[in-house]
C-alpha cells in the first residue's frame, strides 16, 4: 500500500485522488471474488503506477523486485488493454483469470465514476454527448462483459452488466436495453 500511496500522491483519476480509484478497484475484486490471489489485489492497487510513477527507475523492474513477476505481468496486461482502447476494434482478451478480474473491477469503478460525474452536472446526456469516443466504446465494454461472464464471479459480471445498463440508459445509447 505504501507504493500505491507514493505513486498516486498528487494525481487524480476521475476527479478524485488516484489512490481512491486504486483502492476501489481492489475492494471490488475482494467484494466479488472469494479469496482472490494477493497478486491480483496488489496489481489492482498499483495498476496505474506506470502512468503515475517517475520514468526512472523502470517501474516494471521496481514492481518485480518488490512483488515478484506476477504483479508487473498483470499490470502490463492492463496497460496494454488501456492502450488498445485507443485503437479501432480493440481485442477482448479473457484468457488470463487474474487480468480479467482486475480489468472487470477497473471497468466497474471507472464507469461508476463516470456515471456519478455525469449526474452531478445536471445534464448527463450533455456530459456524454461531449464524450463521443467514450460512448463509442460502449459496444466494446458490453462485448467484454459478455465474454468475461464465465471467467469472473457471477456477482461481478452482474455488477458490470448493471453499470453498463445504467450507462446506456443515461447516455441514451442506441439500443440500450436490447441485449
Amino acid at each position: 500500500m505504501q507504493d500505491a500511496r507514493r505513486w498516486c500522491a498528487g494525481h487524480t483519476i476521475d476527479d478524485r485522488p488516484a489512490l481512491v480509484h486504486a483502492v476501489r478497484v481492489a475492494v471490488i475484486i475482494g467484494h466479488h471474488a472469494p479469496a482472490p490471489p494477493w497478486e491480483v489485489i496488489v496489481a489492482a492497487l498499483l495498476h496505474d503506477a506506470p502512468d503515475l510513477a517517475p520514468a526512472e527507475p523502470d517501474i516494471y523492474q521496481v514492481l518485480a523486485t518488490g512483488y515478484g513477476a506476477e504483479v508487473p505481468r498483470i499490470i502490463a496486461a492492463l496497460q496494454a488493454e488501456h492502450r488498445a482502447l485507443d485503437e479501432p476494434d480493440p481485442p477482448i482478451r479473457i484468457d488470463d483469470q487474474s487480468v480479467v478480474l482486475a480489468s472487470t473491477a477497473d471497468k466497474i469503478v471507472a464507469l461508476t465514476s463516470l456515471l456519478r460525474r455525469a449526474r452531478a452536472t445536471g445534464d448527463a446526456l450533455g456530459f456524454f454527448a461531449q464524450r463521443p469516443v467514450l460512448c463509442g466504446l460502449l459496444p466494446y465494454f458490453r462485448a467484454f462483459q459478455r465474454c468475461a461472464h464465465p471467467r469472473v464471479p457471477a456477482s461481478m459480471s452482474a455488477h458490470l452488466d448493471a453499470i453498463l445498463a445504467q450507462f446506456e440508459r443515461t447516455a441514451r445509447f442506441p439500443g440500450a436495453g436490447a441485449r
